[in-house]
């Protein structure tokens, strides 16, 4: 009996001293840096160590921030010298940049980064979408959406109908904020423009990214991929979508004035009407 009695005493002894131990060694927390975490709604979106989401603003598509002033106050710039990346980040996708108002900001894709002020808690995305121009920022995004002002080849700035003006506009870009058109001679998933030898493809690359993920507004089922000569090529609501070769950085819109202004090279954005079915129709043009 007595065995039995300091047995138990022994054995509660242990579990007093590993409870003790366990509770004076609590996990590290994690190091000030980008993660990526896993949004029931949204998929896979970029935090902070703290689980903080982070956002893009889509008026910095030439990455600079647009967001100045009182903008600020709503949405806190983002800024590590050095971040910890978390898994699946690479260092090559992050940067800084210095603002207009002097201060350092952290980039993403080109992308500077933001908080929200009014998420809260670790995993709120209240920012999602906000004026059709806010969105959580995600790796995978495939296509981003980008509002600016379109100025041409020509030097000139355009309205969204192609005349000059002032004035901005909403269009696609890659996820590192290059702007993407389409060519009003293509029809639904022809491509019409590029050669077979692809000797045209450095004047109107085309995009040859897979759809994987669009900002909040875009349908999935609009974005398509084609076969070109061999290549695949994304659409959205079937066209065909290309670069330009002379947008030389981030955020310009060169060939909306290419060979002539007036929308032979479109930019595309969530009021493009859908490519028009023609029978027969197949890739003949190679060119305008």
């Amino acid at each position: 009996m007595k065995k039995i009695l300091l047995f138990s005493l022994l054995l509660a002894g242990s579990l007093v001293f590993f409870s003790a131990c366990k509770k004076t060694n609590p996990a590290p927390a994690a190091k000030p840096g980008v993660y990526v975490e896993t949004n029931s709604t949204l998929g896979k979106i970029l935090t902070d160590e703290k689980g903080m989401t982070l956002y893009f603003f889509s008026k910095d598509a030439d990455g600079q921030s647009a967001c100045v002033d009182g903008c600020v106050a709503l949405w806190p710039i983002y800024y590590n010298a050095a971040p910890y990346l978390g898994t699946g980040l690479k260092a090559s996708d992050f940067g800084t940049i210095t603002r207009a108002d002097g201060k350092k900001q952290t980039t993403y894709k080109g992308w500077p980064l933001y908080y929200f002020s009014n998420d809260h808690a670790k995993g709120d995305v209240n920012g999602e979408g906000v004026k059709n121009v806010w969105f959580v920022a995600k790796p995978d995004y495939s296509v981003m959406l980008a509002v600016s002002q379109l100025v041409g080849l020509d030097g000139v700035k355009y309205l969204s109908d192609y005349t000059p003006g002032t004035g901005l506009t909403p269009y696609l870009t890659d996820a590192y904020g290059r702007t993407l058109y389409r060519f009003i001679k293509d029809s639904a998933n022809v491509n019409n423009f590029t050669a077979p030898d692809f000797s045209n493809n450095g004047v109107w690359p085309i995009y040859e990214v897979a759809p994987a993920n669009a900002p909040t507004g875009f349908k999935a089922s609009d974005f398509g991929q084609i076969n070109v000569f061999g290549k695949k090529q994304m659409t959205y609501k079937g066209w065909p979508l290309y670069y330009f070769g002379k947008d030389a950085v981030r955020g310009e819109t060169k060939g909306v004035s290419v060979p002539k202004p007036g929308g032979i090279w479109p930019v595309v954005n969530l009021s493009t009407s859908p490519a028009p079915t023609i029978s027969g129709n197949g890739n003949s043009g190679y060119g305008y």
